[in-house]
């Protein structure tokens, strides 16, 4: 066990073999989950939570262009109005448990064509003018329902 000690400050652990310790070396998180369910966002398609919480971090799973009352896709909008039917899923998420969408730290953006990059970030501007989230932006072939946007987040409470 000092060997592992030694090991992670030195920072010469892997997170495959740092995952394998026993939990109570590094678990500087509460280990207890919340589930986040909003009746203003979109009804998961899959066997997956809108949200779940560990201590004061909040994990949101990827939100798409889907009406949250009817559940229906919207294939046929712009990017401009997927992307923010989507943020606005996010941010309903977000005020189930209290949060704003100030507290996002992160974001994963998945767009089925980069070329609507632009337009998506105009949109996405609009929703984080301070202090803008660390984010990610990557090509996907297909996302589900044939959307053409998702957004994943990672928010924190202060």
């Amino acid at each position: 066990m000092k060997l592992a000690n030694s090991l992670i400050t030195a920072g010469l652990f892997s997170s495959i073999a740092f995952s394998a310790l026993p939990l109570g070396i590094a678990n500087a998180q509460d280990t207890g989950k919340k589930v986040i369910l909003s009746p203003n966002a979109p009804n998961p398609i899959g066997p997956y939570s809108q949200a779940i919480q560990v201590g004061k971090t909040v994990y949101l799973a990827g939100q798409a262009a889907i009406d949250p009352k009817s559940n229906q896709p919207m294939v046929n909008a712009s990017i401009e109005d997927q992307t923010r039917r989507t943020l606005d899923n996010l941010k309903a998420v977000l005020e189930a448990d209290g949060m704003t969408m100030d507290h996002i730290v992160s974001t994963s953006v998945f767009l089925k064509d980069l070329s609507d990059f632009g337009k998506m970030n105009e949109v996405y501007a609009t929703y984080f003018k301070d202090a803008p989230p660390a984010r990610a932006t990557v090509e996907v072939a297909r996302l589900p329902r044939d959307l053409k946007v998702e957004i994943s987040a990672i928010a924190v409470r202060p």
